[in-house]
């Protein structure tokens, strides 16, 4: 187990403190994650065809990635509020779910991989939102459904030129 110095976000006191930042030099950063929904294959059927009662699923679950990328240093109580410059999201829709992947870039003094992952963790909370009517069994639960392998696939730092 590490010493409480080389915990970046604790005091020597151990009170939680955000990290100072503000003598790194800017550069290009960018981020990469993904994470699946598992879901029933006839609700799979009606978001492909657009049939899904609250409206079009994939639109809406991008807004909420998007809308989540920009306000991830407000949930999340070390993050630095940080410039976005890109968001990207890409949806891949198979048989048994779908898979979101966001892309975040920025130009700053630290990275974006939790813009990252805020971004497909609540897009895929909106997916599941969306859906839930249709996930539902006969006793209200979701045994089907599934958010499940939420990581990072790629953080990437170059210095501006």
């Amino acid at each position: 187990m590490s010493d409480r110095s080389d915990l970046t976000h604790v005091t020597e006191e151990g009170d939680a403190q955000m990290v100072d930042v503000g003598e790194k030099p800017d550069s290009d950063r960018r981020a990469v994650a993904r994470g699946r929904i598992d879901l029933r294959p006839s609700t799979v059927e009606a978001i492909e065809a657009d049939d899904v009662g609250k409206g079009d699923v994939l639109a809406v679950a991008r807004v909420g990635a998007i809308q989540a990328v920009k306000h991830t240093w407000e949930t999340i109580p070390m993050c630095h509020q940080i410039p976005i410059t890109n968001v990207e999201t890409e949806f891949s829709v198979d048989e048994a779910g779908v898979e979101l992947t966001v892309a975040v870039e920025t130009t700053g003094k630290t990275g974006c991989e939790m813009e990252a992952l805020e971004g497909v963790s609540t897009g895929l909370n909106v997916v599941w939102d969306m859906v839930k009517a249709a996930e539902k069994d006969e006793n209200g639960e979701y045994p089907a459904t599934r958010i499940h392998d939420i990581e990072v696939l790629a953080k990437e730092k170059r210095e501006l030129t």
